[in-house]
């Protein structure tokens, strides 16, 4: 850390005082000097993603833009900050403020941060995904708050005749030696600048740090636990009434015609019923008379796009496109381990239902919504309804979730058809079960591996990865096809460029490959928290532990022995520290453990799993129980955590996605519909299956700077239990989640009416 920290700090960044009537800066791209290449570190052939990883692409992409990204200065001491990506509870809106107020030397509580709305002239610099926010915007917000300070250090000086050198700043006002100071808020008017002009300033090093590096509690904590933070179902949009969408039986199925809409016009509190192009709008004065209107429509569906589809067909797809392996089994000098997985289709619903408002003018649009491209939804917006880029606004509102389903803005494009169609604004919001069964989905994929084995050493690693086909369509096919002569992967699609950037083996195993092939295009997909990751990571961690028995190693020794990289060796040896691994267990129940490297960060994972009857017969009503994981140790190292406690909060939340995924969470596609209709039947980590016992290590810092956080722990954590699973059971699972084969634990809504009737036995429900 010391050598990589000291070079950043002695470094001179260039940024500008921007012409305004109070004091506002800015961040140029790059440095003055350009910082010297980094030598390899991996003797082996690295893979493309060890060259140049999804977050590296994001990052250059927005570095161009990164100096109309401005923090401004206000009257009362507080400094203002528009972030330029959405805030969906990973707390990436603390984590900036505490930029913020490290270089600026003011207190966290007087940093305000809001979110921007699309800003086209930004280009690639407002899409949040990829676990890349803090990473691409760490050193411009650094450098505006650093020009700040030195503009108000001088300012400070020609108030009190005094050398800018004899000054100090702390807590939002700068002292002079003789005792006399003023405040950042006295300043702000004479530190501005009639023209824009370039400062050149020196970051803060690491040993000067304050508050990055410190557990800091989330800004809108308060906001969120009393009720006060608003979401796009909060706002007050004058005119803007709920309007629900009546949805096909089946997968993107059409509207062929409307038997009844005079006489659902004619219920109490409706106001309009128009067709467009996902289903028949209603819009009412309740969303509970619009809950009652789309049951009562009569409508004729033309097919889908997935019509008679079901898990077994799709398997059968992907199978058939499977890519050959290349190395054979040499059964008189290598030994092989040979496994297929599957993985079944996941839901990418969000807490907060998709919702969005939009209200369409004949010259103008204002669309309201949590948008994590929200550059490529006015794009694609503007267009629908027929008007240009400039005339629509798209407002980003806080979101009560994401998982990357708010990469795509299907609500908001729905809103605006629908304003549009009736010539009034509209308030709309998907029910739970339209998130379900027509919303974005993780796709189904199956997974082969071989891995070949002699003498002690692992001589090959292959594996092919089947999927349906993965949506793209939010941005980031854009960025890669600007950033194609970057690129260490060529003549490929968006998508095998994408996994080529995402997926990598933290082991030295000789020759090793991972390949994908995507098929079908009749399903919505989406970049689901960690993409391709925890499926392929989990295959692999599997396959490893088979490597590890059939070599007689230990499975944690085994990993620590091939592992490439230090820092991975470090997070490994902690968990296997902090959870005792090795510790005898009763019959039933084990001990897993994984890996998981991804946007320069390395977290490893402990689990132990009780799979006794006793455990897995729990009886929980309208629940499913089933094996329960009852510990995890995490350790993670993602260089420089900016903000350790919301890094930790990260950490828990992957986990409980991971066991999810591992154990319980899933999508059964039948006739072209999906069975689940509700979080009551999609069997997310409850309480009753939450580990009692969880430790996150959030080790030192390594490298002076942050790496990714949002999506490490979904799949080291979904690997662990697994491995825990295969290693309690005596038997390695190969089709996840584990209880996808069994019995359905819930009784299907019907597809006609699309949604249920609302219920009024709720409390009963309360456990």
């Amino acid at each position: 850390m010391g050598d990589q920290d000291h070079s950043l700090g002695r470094r001179r960044f260039l940024g500008y005082v921007l012409a305004a009537s109070t004091l506002t800066v800015a961040a140029q791209l790059g440095e003055v000097a350009a910082p010297e290449p980094a030598e390899a570190a991996i003797p082996s052939l690295p893979e493309p993603a060890e060259l140049l990883d999804l977050n590296d692409l994001l990052t250059d992409a927005a570095l161009p833009t990164s100096g109309l990204i401005t923090i401004q200065l206000n009257a009362d001491g507080t400094a203002s900050f528009a972030l330029p990506r959405a805030e969906v509870g990973q707390g990436v809106t603390t984590s900036s403020a505490m930029l913020i107020a490290e270089e600026l030397d003011l207190p966290l509580s007087q940093v305000r941060i809001t979110l921007a709305d699309a800003r086209p002239e930004l280009v690639f610099n407002q899409l949040t995904g990829g676990s890349n926010t803090t990473i691409s915007t760490y050193t411009p917000i650094r450098t505006a708050a650093a020009v700040a300070r030195q503009r108000l250090l001088a300012a400070a000086a020609a108030q009190l005749g005094v050398p800018v050198a004899t000054l100090t700043t702390s807590a939002g006002v700068v002292t002079a030696a003789n005792g006399a100071s003023i405040g950042y808020g006295a300043l702000a008017a004479a530190a501005a600048s009639q023209s824009t002009v370039a400062v050149a300033v020196t970051l803060k090093p690491a040993s000067g740090f304050g508050v990055i590096g410190t557990p800091q509690n989330r800004i809108d904590a308060l906001d969120a636990v009393t009720g006060r933070k608003r979401f796009t179902m909060d706002l007050n949009v004058p005119g803007a009434l709920p309007t629900m969408i009546c949805r096909p039986p089946t997968i993107n199925g059409t509207v062929v015609s409307v038997q009844n809409q005079a006489a659902v016009l004619a219920m109490p509190g409706i106001t309009d019923v128009v067709t467009v192009p996902s289903g028949v709008a209603v819009r009412g004065q309740t969303f509970g008379q619009c809950i009652d209107a789309v049951r009562a429509l009569q409508v004729t569906w033309g097919p889908g796009t997935a019509e008679g589809a079901s898990d077994a067909s799709v398997l059968q797809e992907l199978q058939a496109a499977e890519l050959p392996l290349v190395v054979p089994p040499l059964p008189l000098l290598t030994q092989a381990v040979d496994a297929r997985f599957t993985f079944h289709f996941a839901s990418n619903s969000a807490l907060e239902p998709n919702c969005a408002i939009a209200d369409v003018r004949a010259d103008r649009a204002e669309v309201w919504g949590s948008f994590k491209s929200p550059i490529v939804a006015q794009e694609l917006i503007a267009p629908a309804i027929g008007l240009p880029l400039g005339a629509v606004t798209v407002h980003v509102t806080q979101g009560g979730g994401s998982f990357g389903r708010k990469l795509f803005h299907d609500a908001a494009l729905e809103a605006a058809l629908v304003s549009k169609a009736i010539g009034k604004p509209v308030k709309l919001m998907w029910h739970r079960t339209d998130d379900f069964r027509q919303g974005r989905t993780h796709p189904m994929s199956i997974s082969r591996v071989r891995a070949t084995y002699s003498l002690g050493n692992v001589v090959s690693y292959e594996q092919r990865h089947t999927s349906v086909w993965t949506d793209f369509g939010h941005g980031l096919g854009e960025i890669i096809t600007s950033s194609v002569d970057k690129l260490p992967i060529a003549n490929t699609g968006f998508s095998d460029v994408m996994f080529g950037l995402t997926q990598q083996t933290p082991y030295e195993f000789g020759l090793t490959t991972q390949l994908l092939n995507e098929v079908d295009h009749g399903f919505n997909t989406g970049s689901m928290r960690g993409i391709y990751s925890p499926n392929v990571r989990c295959a692999q961690e599997l396959v490893v532990d088979r490597l590890a028995a059939a070599m007689g190693q230990d499975a944690y020794r085994f990993r620590r022995n091939f592992l490439k990289d230090d820092r991975a060796k470090a997070v490994l040896d902690k968990v296997a520290q902090v959870g005792a691994w090795g510790r005898t267990m009763a019959p039933g129940t084990a001990q897993g453990i994984a890996l998981h490297p991804e946007y320069h960060g390395f977290v490893a994972v402990l689990a132990e799993i009780d799979c006794t009857p006793a455990t897995v017969g729990r009886q929980v009503p309208d629940a499913y129980t089933g094996p329960r994981v009852t510990k995890v140790v995490c350790a993670v190292d993602v260089g420089l955590a900016v903000n350790p406690r919301g890094l930790e909060a990260q950490m828990m939340g992957g986990i409980m996605d991971g066991i999810a995924v591992a154990l319980t969470s899933s999508l059964h596609l039948q006739n072209g519909a999906f069975l689940e209709g509700s979080w009551d039947n999609y069997f997310y980590t409850r309480q009753w299956n939450v580990p009692p016992d969880l430790e996150v290590v959030v080790m030192p810092p390594t490298t002076g700077v942050p790496g990714g956080a949002g999506e490490l722990a979904v799949a080291g954590a979904m690997a662990a239990v697994a491995c825990a699973y295969g290693r309690a059971t005596g038997t390695m699972p190969t089709s996840f989640p584990i209880n996808h084969t069994e019995p359905l634990g819930f009784t299907p809504l019907p597809t006609s009416p699309p949604i249920p009737q609302s219920p009024t036995d709720g409390l009963t429900r309360a456990y």
